[in-house]
């Protein structure tokens, strides 16, 4: 006779840990009711499996997955749900976790909420070992950041949220036992039911029409519809990816299938820089397939059929989003290319991994019709041509999507075009994360403060004292860059301001003025040194950056690198002060600030 479920010890385990899923959940949504309700049910579902779940070691890793689940679900509507009433310590918590990637929110509340080791942390977020250190790592910096603390005060930030939660009213333990009762009959009905439709019918439900066991190779992901089959347009079979010999052809090498999957399982994160299960939020259909050769190279490709172009157009938008705005610790964005002849649209991201070992990571996004894939390859850096070779592979990987039903263009003689960045971000005119170079010596990633208006500007130095935060301009921010767990003096890092100038006259004066200012500033300070790195001047755009040396003593030298530049009506002034061996080369710099040219003609 089987055992009953005791109500007792549910009890006990309820009591427990309500308090914790709640503090975890609502830290995760930043929506309280979606939070609560979700707890409720997560502990529902506990109840109903309490048998098995008695036995787990750790019973509360079976219940919070659920409640973190159930209140993700409830607030994607309003995402990242902003509560009113509470103090100002909390909101500023939230809105921190707020400008946190999902996985990354997950995996920095499983670190400082939860007891769990790292392989079991990984285990839970759906993510190898590695990862989850990475992950870690740039969750607790960014977070760390936001709210001005330092790193080791993190999990005192939750207290004043756990100390709001105390005088909840709870429902009493009965109330869930009987809910969760409930919803055990209702499932043994309905499996009941479902054994008998499946008998009374030509086959067992383990087999197709045919009574053939399906296979991978027949393996495709459907939305159900409202009413009768799933039309025709929406199936994607795995005959329709890239094949292991394709990817040898453009690669070289031998390649072997790893996965080929619908990408329901997990936190469907497989790619990198992936930011969301699926681009489209309600695909018809979708595969994902990932190929290796060896232990260094691998590609991966996701595919996905939208309701129509549009919906296809936006999908390909979010996903080039996701890799134009990489947030994974310490990947640079190299370039962005545009590409013609290859579907409807298409863009090439090129990446560097500067994590050892490092890679050479290559996005290849198009769109053809309502079928959006994306091909990504890895391989250590800097690689054979990532770019040639990865405009190959999205050609083969289009020419067959564009003949499926809801296809589009297929390939013809591919071009590639450099193009500017693609804008992300809050503020597309500053520079981004991504953006950012290694520094020499440091292998923790960049962070980036939230900008505010220029009412100083930090990025000038003492020979120009230029002023952004001034009558007749607009647009005025200032942001710094810094990396808060690098070992590195109190004045390292980055700084960039920005303004718009209301007429390219006005802004050519103030980089003529800045200019003159650094010329002459030897002359009147015999202490300072300033070295001419680059100067572009023309009608649409001016560049100057500089090597400034002060010395402070007879032993000590500062040394600053700093960039006027224009786009237009636009100005930008960055500056970075190093840390002893921890610097980035003076071309790097320059790089650097034709980036933040680029990056500016998106203000205004």
């Amino acid at each position: 006779m089987r055992k009953k479920a005791d109500p007792h010890a549910f009890e006990t385990f309820y009591k427990d840990v309500r308090g914790r899923l709640l503090l975890q959940t609502w830290a995760l949504t930043g929506d309280l009711p979606a939070a609560q309700k979700a707890v409720r049910d997560a502990l529902v579902i506990g109840w109903h499996h309490w048998r098995k779940v008695s036995r787990l070691e750790d019973p509360e890793s079976f219940v919070r997955p659920q409640a973190w689940s159930h209140a993700l679900r409830r607030h994607t509507a309003r995402p990242f749900h902003r509560e009113r009433g509470f103090d100002d310590e909390i909101r500023a918590t939230l809105a921190a976790l707020a400008k946190l990637p999902q996985l990354q929110r997950k995996v920095l509340l499983l670190a400082h909420l939860t007891t769990l080791p790292l392989d079991q942390l990984a285990r839970e977020a759906g993510i190898t070992q590695v990862r989850a250190e990475r992950e870690l790592q740039a969750a607790t910096a960014a977070f760390a950041l936001a709210r001005n603390v330092p790193t080791t005060s993190i999990l005192g930030l939750f207290e004043p949220m756990a100390a709001e939660l105390r005088d909840l009213r709870w429902p009493r333990p009965s109330i869930l036992t009987r809910a969760g009762s409930a919803r055990r009959r209702m499932h043994t009905a309905i499996a009941a039911a479902v054994a008998l439709v499946g008998f009374a019918g030509s086959g067992l439900l383990v087999t197709d029409a045919d009574g053939v066991r399906p296979t991978l190779e027949a393996l495709s992901m459907h939305t159900p519809g409202s009413d009768g089959p799933e039309p025709a347009v929406a199936r994607i079979t795995t005959d329709d990816l890239i094949s292991p010999d394709q990817v040898t052809s453009a690669l070289g090498g031998v390649w072997t299938t790893q996965m080929t999957s619908d990408n329901t399982d997990g936190d469907g994160l497989v790619l990198p820089c992936q930011q969301q299960r699926f681009a489209d939020q309600s695909p018809r259909a979708a595969l994902m397939r990932t190929l290796v050769s060896g232990k260094a190279l691998s590609v991966g490709q996701s595919t996905e059929v939208s309701t129509s172009p549009a919906s296809a157009h936006a999908a390909y938008v979010a996903s080039l989003t996701w890799y134009a705005g990489c947030r994974e610790p310490r990947l640079q964005l190299l370039s962005t290319r545009q590409v013609t002849g290859i579907g409807d649209e298409a863009t090439l991201v090129d990446l560097r991994d500067w994590k050892r070992p490092n890679r050479s990571v290559v996005a290849s996004i198009a769109r053809t019709g309502s079928v959006t894939t994306t091909v990504v390859s890895a391989q250590p850096a800097p690689g054979k041509k990532p770019v040639a070779t990865n405009t190959g592979l999205l050609a083969q990987a289009v020419g067959r999507l564009c003949e499926l039903p809801d296809g589009g263009t297929c390939t013809s003689t591919p071009k590639v075009t450099p193009r500017p960045p693609i804008a992300v971000g809050d503020h597309p005119a500053m520079l981004d994360v991504v953006d950012l170079p290694p520094v020499e010596g440091v292998a923790q990633p960049w962070a980036a403060t939230a900008p505010k208006p220029a009412t100083s500007n930090l990025a000038a130095t003492r020979c120009d004292q230029t002023v952004f935060h001034r009558k007749g301009v607009s647009g005025d921010l200032t942001r710094s860059y810094v990396i808060p767990m690098a070992k590195v003096a109190p004045q390292f890092g980055l700084t960039e301001t920005i303004g718009s100038f209301g007429s390219a006259r006005a802004a050519r004066k103030l980089v003529a003025t800045t200019r003159d200012a650094v010329a002459t500033c030897p002359k009147t300070d015999l202490s300072t040194k300033a070295t001419q790195l680059e100067n572009v001047a023309t009608p649409a755009r001016d560049l100057t950056s500089w090597r400034v040396q002060v010395e402070t003593s007879d032993k000590t030298t500062v040394v600053f690198l700093m960039a006027i530049l224009r786009e237009g009506d636009n100005v930008a002034q960055v500056g970075f002060v190093p840390s002893g061996s921890a610097t980035i080369p003076d071309a790097v710099f320059a790089t650097l600030t034709d980036r933040a040219a680029e990056r500016l003609r998106q203000l205004g």
